[in-house]
């Protein structure tokens, strides 16, 4: 087997990963860093600089406000991959170099993912399709009788597994403090001697605030609970601390990472993961099998059964790597400040309601929902689209009963995701953006609140709008190839 990591610390201790960058040099972004104006708010992001077609004619950059659904690749993961894939092979017990050489690698991409999260040197690392495959498998390796503390505030991610498990699910705090005092409420509650888990989200994916998730651990731990933390928003624009603040367990995307290849991660504690069955039965999650009866793989190959996702783990850890690289805590400045002028821009357009869980919160990531007076959600992201060239998300970003707690009871429900729930626009900003992208969204909305629509639409079968009689040519890729007649 290989000794040397392809995620080696570099003279800086920064993790780094192989292969060469578009100039011919080795490094990492960090290696960059200083002459990249950063302080701007321009990151290397693959597809950055792309062009849209508009209704009509005429064509500009396409500002991605849509972050927090996914973000694009970072370039340094793009390269990380472009370096890996020619080595790209079958993992564990195979005897080819190129296997050995992909083992090696796909093991050693869980340390740099733990060293993104702070996490202890005996955390496991087990790598999953995303949060979501994250919550599911914490959620199948609870103790029996364990009591689960959730909110109804929670991504359907950080919700639904937790209900098989007769979860404890609390209205949608007023406040940050009533949080606080609800959790406690609950956890006081509960039958003595059980365990239990706190399920929260590190940062709302809906109206961007962040949860006092130290706070919460300190709580849960007092009570003799432990916590679980859903950073699929929190790990992109902050500093993720499991060891400074005791977070027992964490999950993040990599599609959210600016890692979009398929690959996930939940980090933390081992005992809970150690002592259950495996998520997935099959390959690799077993040492042996003899007749009926079969012996358990150790962690993390236990809950990693079949062939793992060896790509998507070399792109996620090459994400952490480059992000640590940049520093977390430059990232979380950087994303305050797009916060700010988003807030800022959103308020200034008149029929314009921007949605909120707590008021007075000042610290939240770069993500916004909100309404436009007098037309439907799905209508004002596709008029943002076809005639701006600016991407939203709308619906109601898999948090039915957050939203229907905005909308504060309406009974003027239109269609969101999934069904006839409340829903919103959400714009999101991330690495790869810039105050003209917001400056572009203000416009744009001004526009619509003061003139209408320049384009005629209708609403499609699934409940989505789109123009009426798009003129709009798509890239070419689509025209030839397998992809072709899509």
């Amino acid at each position: 087997m290989p000794s040397t990591s392809p995620w080696s610390a570099g003279q800086e201790g920064v993790s780094r990963h192989p292969g060469p960058r578009k100039d011919g040099r080795r490094g990492s972004l960090g290696a960059r860093g200083a002459a990249r104006p950063w302080d701007r708010g321009v990151a290397e992001v693959v597809g950055g600089e792309v062009v849209v077609p508009l209704v009509g004619g005429g064509a500009v950059r396409y500002a991605n406000l849509d972050h927090a659904a996914s973000t694009p690749a970072l370039s340094e993961v793009w390269e990380a991959v472009q370096a890996f894939l020619p080595w790209y092979s079958s993992v564990h017990r195979g005897s080819g170099f190129k296997s050995q050489v992909a083992t090696a690698a796909y093991e050693a991409a869980r340390q740099p993912v733990r060293e993104f999260v702070n996490g202890r040197p005996d955390d496991t690392v087990v790598f999953t399709r995303n949060t979501t495959d994250a919550v599911n498998l914490l959620a199948r390796c609870l103790p029996d009788g364990t009591t689960v503390i959730t909110t109804s505030a929670e991504h359907h991610a950080n919700l639904l597994p937790w209900r098989r498990c007769g979860a404890v699910e609390l209205p949608v705090p007023a406040s940050r403090d009533g949080a606080l005092r609800a959790i406690e409420a609950a956890l006081k509650e509960r039958r003595a001697g059980v365990p239990a888990l706190v399920a929260v989200a590190g940062a709302s994916n809906v109206t961007g605030e962040v949860w006092p998730i130290g706070e919460i651990a300190s709580l849960a731990h007092r009570h003799g609970a432990r916590l679980f933390v859903d950073a699929a928003q929190l790990a992109p624009h902050r500093p993720v601390d499991m060891a400074g603040l005791d977070l027992d367990w964490v999950a993040f995307s990599g599609h959210k990472l600016y890692a979009p290849f398929g690959a996930g991660a939940l980090v933390g504690r081992e005992d809970w993961l150690a002592g259950a069955e495996p998520y997935l039965l099959g390959g690799g999650a077993v040492e042996k099998v003899l007749g009926q009866s079969a012996t358990w793989a150790g962690l993390p190959d236990r809950h990693e059964g079949g062939s793992p996702n060896v790509v998507g783990a070399v792109a996620l850890a090459a994400s952490c790597a480059a992000l640590r690289s940049i520093g977390m805590g430059r990232v979380a400045e950087q994303d305050r400040r797009l916060a700010g002028l988003l807030q800022d821009t959103l308020q200034a357009v008149p029929g314009v309601d921007v949605y909120s869980t707590w008021e007075g919160v000042t610290d939240r990531v770069a993500l916004r929902a909100f309404a436009v007076r007098g037309y439907d959600h799905g209508e004002v992201a596709a008029i943002l689209s076809a005639e701006h060239g600016i991407g939203v998300r709308s619906g109601s970003f898999c948090a039915h009963p957050l939203l229907a707690h905005l909308a504060g009871g309406s009974t003027e429900q239109r269609s969101g995701c999934g069904g006839h729930v409340p829903g919103a626009v959400r714009a999101s900003l991330g690495l790869g953006s810039v105050d003209e992208d917001i400056r572009r969204l203000g416009q744009a909305l001004g526009e619509l609140v003061r003139d209408g629509a320049r384009w005629a639409y209708r609403r499609v079968p699934d409940g989505s709008v789109e123009p009426l009689l798009d003129d709009r040519a798509w890239p070419s890729f689509l025209h030839v190839g397998p992809l072709a007649g899509v």
